[in-house]
């Protein structure tokens, strides 16, 4: 069993932050040495699970035996993949079958954390730091004492702060901001990252040094599209889990897995679970599966009130629709049209005896009439002229 520790920091702009430590059982706790079998959750039996993980697919078994050989270690490990891939399940279950397990697992996203307070949070700040400082403050480095700090987004990090979060990793001790007494601080660190490392070592995101100390050990997690029948694998779990929670027995219509399997899923397992979610929420007994719901744009009904333009079109042209259209909305009541538009009425005469004495944009014109008729009704030629 995991119990949550609640982690409040002095700045209210700050997120409230959990981490999880294991507390006493009587089962004796599984050696993270253990074969493939015993690492596997008991409550769960079947061969698709893995920790928090789930899948049966080639890309995956991959994965699982690479966390089932670094988990005992005490090396880092950068896990890399697309967004919604589960890395900070990765993360989890490389902490729970280490021998931290019963230590704390803190995680945090480098890009949540605004920029002037991620290096107080990351590593604490004496009273008197800063302004506002009234008390000590330990930062994560210190509250994931003997267990996992996983930083998330680690791309995200000013590259600034990386050079001081190299060094940690390197000592193994860190300085309080505002402090000068050096504190050990046992901790294992993870690291995540949706980019490309190296494409992010060029870009200036990352510096070498510290991806080549993170990258110990690399796990690369395959997106879902490439994990083979995972996908109706974890679908089948996410809408058991609804049924689990709500006492219900919906069941997925005929004909789902093959939509499953044809759907890219560019959020990867975030997008299928949000999918299965409503789904179950629309139905009544047989779940339905639409993966376009999300992408398809809301249909706009007809408004007199807007107006939309091609990118590139004439100010000129765009102008004179806007006058027409406006004209029409004021039912040709040009000084109302005037006041709308913030210009003179003078302005508005000019405009509209030049649209008419301008032969050669007489096909521009009959074009603006058809569509102001179009939008009301027909109206004469003295409707625009003074």
């Amino acid at each position: 069993m995991f119990e949550s520790i609640r982690h409040e920091s002095s700045n209210p702009s700050i997120p409230t932050l959990f981490s999880y430590t294991r507390t006493s059982d009587p089962t004796p706790v599984k050696s993270a040495r253990s074969t493939r079998a015993n690492i596997i959750e008991e409550e769960d039996d079947s061969d698709e699970k893995f920790g928090r993980l789930y899948g049966s697919s080639p890309a995956m078994a991959e994965v699982f035996h690479m966390i089932e050989r670094v988990a005992p270690s005490d090396v880092s490990v950068l896990i890399v993949g697309e967004s919604g891939c589960g890395k900070e399940l990765i993360a989890q279950t490389i902490h729970e079958l280490s021998s931290c397990a019963d230590a704390p697992f803190i995680a945090i996203n480098c890009g949540a954390l605004p920029a002037t307070l991620i290096e107080s949070e990351l590593f604490g700040y004496e009273k008197g730091a800063f302004t506002g400082a009234q008390k000590m403050h330990q930062g994560f480095f210190e509250r994931a004492q003997g267990g996992t700090l996983f930083l998330d987004e680690i791309t995200e990090m000013p590259i600034d702060l990386q050079v001081r979060l190299l060094r940690v990793l390197e000592t193994g001790r860190l300085v309080r901001v505002g402090g000068d007494k050096e504190i050990e601080c046992d901790v294992r660190v993870l690291a995540a990252t949706n980019r490309e490392p190296l494409e992010a070592v060029r870009d200036g995101r990352l510096r070498q040094d510290l991806l080549y100390r993170l990258a110990v050990f690399p796990i690369v997690l395959p997106p879902l599209r490439n994990r083979d029948d995972d996908v109706v694998l974890l679908a089948q779990r996410f809408l058991k889990e609804r049924n689990d929670q709500y006492n219900t027995h919906k069941y997925f219509a005929d004909g789902v897995e093959e939509k499953l399997r044809q759907h890219d899923w560019p959020g990867n397992v975030r997008e299928l679970k949000n999918c299965v979610q409503r789904a179950y929420i629309m139905a009544d007994k047989v779940v339905d599966i639409d993966t376009l719901v999300p992408l398809k744009p809301c249909e706009r009904t007809g408004s007199r009130n807007v107006m939309e333009f091609e990118i590139g079109t004439p100010l000129e042209e765009v102008e004179r629709q806007l006058i027409f259209a406006t004209l029409d909305r004021f039912q040709g009541n040009k000084r109302r049209v005037a006041k709308a538009l913030g210009v003179s009425l003078k302005t508005i005469y000019n405009r509209l005896n030049g649209y008419s004495t301008d032969k050669d944009d007489s096909n521009t014109l009959d074009s603006n009439h058809s569509y102001v008729e179009n939008n009301r009704t027909a109206m004469s030629d003295s409707y625009y002229l003074a």
